[in-house]
């Protein structure tokens, strides 16, 4: 498979994204649990709430998540497209330069062979006429 170097910026599935560094719960832990939106839990890497976030938290996450991806991908597909139709387009217009220069060497041939023919054919009428 080929990348150009447009899609270095584009995330691969096999990636690893490192997560947050551990937290030791027993010396960081509040008195009192702290209400932490889920974006900030999961910066914080808030391992309390890790464990106990229901249905409806983790379909929350996962669309975020595929928000924040899609949104990514959407940023650099401008970028490769244009590369791309780029680099189609370069061999489309190779190609098709390529015909028209054959075609029109053909003509050119045919064109000279045709005007020598006629101008050896006029010279030898003229050598014939004038040995008589």
């Amino acid at each position: 498979m080929t990348h150009h170097p447009s899609d270095a910026g584009i995330p691969l599935l096999t990636e690893v994204i490192p997560g947050p560094a551990p937290v030791d719960i027993a010396r960081t832990a509040p008195a009192q649990p702290a209400i932490v939106p889920l974006e900030d839990s999961l910066a914080l890497g808030d391992p309390r709430s890790a464990g106990v976030w229901d249905e409806a938290e983790w379909d929350r996450l996962e669309r975020e998540i595929r928000e924040r991806v899609l949104l990514q991908l959407l940023e650099r597909i401008d970028v490769v497209l244009v590369q791309r139709v780029r680099d189609s387009l370069a061999d489309a217009l190779q190609t098709a330069v390529e015909g028209l220069a054959t075609d029109i060497r053909a003509g050119l041939y045919n064109s000279v062979r045709d005007a020598v023919s006629g101008a050896v054919s006029q010279e030898i009428a003229k050598l014939k006429s004038t040995k008589k």
